[in-house]
């Protein structure tokens, strides 16, 4: 009988679901033990003092003095009990949630969880997977959960919610962001609705087409059907330059940087040269046998591209004014623009092709082959700008097949960067004053987006067309952005004014006296 004693005893020993009865006592039962002994101590010191009044003649105000007056105890009382709270006259206050405030209660302390865990750093962290699974089994059998995810110090109960209606008139003070000031001047305010909006009626909703564009003046040339309206931003002027006559209409417009000269391209192939100060027709250049939807000056170099493909250079000077003639693209060239220093020119057509050839200002003839040929958009290519500040950076946007802005370093050929737009890119313009670009798309949103370069983060989105935007124009001075939509609208963004505090700077700078030589003066 006894190994059976001893296996019973073994199985209680290893039982997880009874308390441990060996080993030193908790914390908290040691000082319940203390207090309940101090309160015998009391108890016999008040029954000594009692006997003593019992056998001793007190006088009975000063028996009164000791009746009524009390020890005042190191530890207040937690808790009364139930006869005393009925016994008391003073009726308890109701807990309201909208009293005066919320104290919570820290009194849930787990002091053997608190202990194990202070003791667990000391411990032999290496040891096996089977043996750490084996102590975290046991740990959960001992303590009834994961010690891991309980807390030593823990509220109760949770704070009462305030009455209906109730508003806390500190909250603005202690909710509001507070920016640093470095922070704070680094961000600039970007106007989300157009400073104005132009009706544009008869505008043709072609994607293919170019039919605004900005001077160096501050007039804005607009094609609305068949017919060039030129609005001056100075003054407000609306001036109808000139209109076709029959099945023929506009199909695009540039001016000549630095001068009043409008080249008007036309749905039946020939391109006319307007002098806008004189309103005269200086000339017409047969140059195509289709409609012409992109041109590009590179000084008294006009380039235009023709729906059938076909890129011809136009030297304005000479009465035979083809200088050079390309043919790269198999569909209709939507794109077309020559960098800032002439050295290069990007064209894109309908079939998804982005070609860049070289050529210098100048030159008699042209390159007839590509420099480099990119297939890498998988629409037309309409959308196409080059960097200011790095000539040899081109951004080029896709149709709704596509949806992505690329960058291209014309230099060596490659892509640096792309972001997809998530919708159609109709135009992209780079920013004169910021390192950011300005990008024009359609469905669904046909929103203009400010990104930043070359981080390519979203710095704004301008909504308001209620159709797809077809092209950009910026002002002369690069703070006002202009977007014709298929909704028969111009508007006006102001989203890249100059910072005031850079402006009055650089006012200041112009302003200082310059120290010149005795023989300069």
């Amino acid at each position: 009988m006894s190994q059976f004693a001893f296996v019973n005893d073994l199985k209680n020993v290893v039982r997880m679901d009874e308390p441990i009865t060996s080993g030193p006592a908790p914390r908290w039962m040691k000082k319940s033990m203390d207090s309940s002994g101090s309160a015998n101590t009391s108890r016999n010191k008040v029954s000594t003092s009692s006997s003593f009044n019992a056998n001793t003649k007190i006088p009975k105000e000063t028996s009164d003095l000791i009746a009524t007056k009390k020890t005042p105890s190191k530890t207040p009382s937690k808790s009364k009990s139930p006869a005393s709270k009925s016994a008391s006259n003073t009726p308890a206050k109701p807990k309201t949630p909208g009293g005066d405030r919320f104290i919570p209660s820290r009194m849930s302390t787990n002091f053997d969880i608190s202990h194990f865990k202070m003791n667990r750093e000391n411990e032999d962290l290496e040891i096996s997977p089977s043996q750490s699974d084996y102590r975290k089994a046991m740990s959960e059998n001992l303590h009834g959960c994961d010690i891991n995810n309980v807390r030593v110090l823990s509220y109760q109960n949770k704070a009462p919610a305030p009455p209906e209606g109730y508003q806390n008139a500190l909250k603005v003070v202690y909710t509001q962001s507070k920016t640093p000031m470095n922070i704070r001047g680094a961000t600039r305010y970007i106007p989300h609705a157009p400073d104005r909006i132009l009706d544009a009626p008869e505008i043709v909703d072609d994607y293919y087409l170019n039919l605004i564009d900005w001077s160096f003046s501050n007039t804005l040339a607009v094609a609305l059907g068949t017919s060039v309206y030129l609005w001056n931003a100075d003054t407000g002027a609306i001036d109808q330059l000139f209109d076709l006559e029959g099945a023929d209409y506009v199909t695009s417009v540039s001016w000549v940087p630095n001068g009043n000269l409008l080249a008007v391209g036309t749905a039946l192939g020939p391109v006319q040269l307007w002098d806008v100060a004189q309103t005269k027709r200086l000339r017409i250049m047969n140059s195509h046998s289709s409609r012409v939807g992109a041109m590009s000056w590179n000084t008294h170099i006009l380039t235009t591209g023709s729906r059938t493909g076909q890129l011809v250079h136009n030297d304005v000077r000479q009465r035979e004014h083809v200088v050079g003639t390309i043919y790269s693209h198999t569909q209709e060239v939507c794109g077309l623009k020559w960098a800032p220093d002439g050295r290069y020119l990007a064209s894109g057509g309908n079939d998804n092709l982005l070609n860049i050839y070289s050529g210098l200002p100048g030159q008699a003839t042209y390159q007839s082959e590509p420099l480099y040929s990119f297939s890498q958009h998988q629409a037309a290519v309409k959308a196409l700008d080059w960097c200011p500040w790095q000539t040899n950076v081109l951004a080029s946007g896709g149709g709704t097949a596509d949806r992505t802005i690329r960058f291209w370093n014309c230099n060596n050929g490659q892509c640096i960067n792309s972001v997809n737009a998530n919708s159609q890119v109709c135009a992209i313009l780079w920013s004169k004053t910021y390192r950011e670009l300005v990008s024009a798309h359609g469905f669904a949103n046909n929103q203009l987006t400010i990104w930043k370069y070359p981080a390519l983060t979203k710095v704004a989105e301008l909504t308001g067309h209620t159709n797809r935007i077809l092209n950009l124009a910026m002002s002369p001075d690069g703070s006002t952005v202009l977007s014709a939509g298929a909704d028969e609208t111009l508007r006006m963004w102001k989203c890249f004014l100059p910072d005031p505090n850079k402006k009055k700077d650089q006012q200041k700078r112009s302003s200082r006296p310059t120290l010149l030589g005795p023989g300069l003066r």
